[in-house]
């Protein structure tokens, strides 16, 4: 499998508003708020942060996510798949998969056109 690079970073918060400046005192823009304590932040060409506020009593989460060409494509060798690839409410198709140390990985791909 090969992968074409970091597409995001998907971060939870206990609290959307500071997050949200805490980014934009690191330079990102605001791309989309939606109307749920979450949005995307861009700066520069790069990987995008997608944040999304949960509740206090859930623990937040970091998860990397990268781009792949086509669900088609499939993992080598050593990576463990946790779910297959299935398509979001944002309009892309996403696998998770553990790492050696059991962090979960998203692969996404394009949407169904």
């Amino acid at each position: 499998m090969t992968t074409d690079g970091i597409e995001a970073v998907f971060l939870e918060t206990h609290n959307w508003g500071r997050m949200a400046k805490f980014l934009q005192g690191l330079g990102f823009t605001v791309d989309f708020e939606t109307d749920h304590n979450s949005g995307q932040f861009r700066n520069g060409e790069g990987a995008y942060v997608f944040v999304a506020e949960v509740p206090p009593t859930q623990q937040t989460s970091t998860r990397l996510v990268l781009k792949v060409a086509s669900p088609e494509v499939r993992p080598g060798d050593g990576v463990e798949i946790r779910t297959d690839f299935e398509p979001t409410h944002y309009g892309t198709r996403e696998m998770t998969v553990h790492d050696p140390d059991g962090r979960v990985w998203s692969l996404q791909a394009p949407g169904e056109e």
